[in-house]
């Protein structure tokens, strides 16, 4: 009796990479709390304090290096969570390091693209200062948030047996605490809103919906 022997290739999944690069975030999150110190302890207090938001408004504070290092750890951190999103709904693998590179960069390419976009339409209408202000607001919010996903993402990536109700969760969590953020900015700057509100409106619509919805439309037909 002849004893067929079949070999199947045995495919591994390298994630190394990814392990990279959450060290690389908690490496540069260690330099920055290194080097600013108090500026740092005061940012990790915003979930429950205006604090670092009043004493930190000033328009210059956005191209700052703390907040140049720290919008690289939400690029990364925000990047794969993307990934692991589509991954589990069954698009694309969680360890295709190089869908990884093209999500960081489409997502990064998007966001400053957006924010050169809005310098020019502030400096034609004489409001770059208010919208700066507004701005270096929700930079602060969204990098905390891409902070928080940070533990999130290394347990999503490490463990395949997340339950789906629990990335629903997720997602719903972070919508919500977007638009709360969203809305405690716009009542920290109201006077400053009202006072200019036709090209507030007129940002919200260019700016702040029109973008996304393309983007959404683009991927959805992608």
């Amino acid at each position: 009796m002849i004893m067929e022997i079949s070999f199947q290739e045995r495919i591994i999944e390298n994630k190394d990479w990814a392990t990279v690069l959450f060290v690389i975030c908690f490496v540069l999150i260690a330099i920055i709390k290194s080097v600013f110190e108090n500026r740092f302890g005061d940012f990790l207090k915003l979930i429950y304090s205006d604090k670092y938001i009043k004493i930190y408004k000033d328009s210059s504070n956005l191209m700052s290096w703390f907040t140049i290092a720290l919008f690289l750890v939400q690029l990364i951190s925000l990047a794969f969570f993307i990934q692991l999103l589509l991954h589990y709904f069954g698009y694309v693998s969680k360890s295709d390091w190089l869908m990884y590179i093209q999500i960081v960069t489409l997502l990064g390419v998007f966001i400053l693209s957006k924010y050169l976009v809005e310098k020019i339409i502030a400096t034609s209408f004489n409001i770059e200062e208010t919208l700066e202000q507004f701005n270096l607001q929700k930079v602060s919010y969204r990098t905390y948030l891409g902070l928080l996903l940070l533990p999130v993402n290394i347990i999503m990536f490490y463990n395949d047996f997340i339950p789906i109700t629990a990335i629903y969760f997720i997602i719903a969590a972070i919508l919500i605490i977007n638009l709360l953020t969203y809305l405690n900015s716009l009542k920290i700057y109201q006077n400053l809103i009202f006072g200019k509100l036709f090209y507030f409106i007129l940002y919200l619509c260019a700016l702040e919906i029109a973008p996304y919805y393309f983007l959404y439309y683009w991927f959805t037909r992608s």
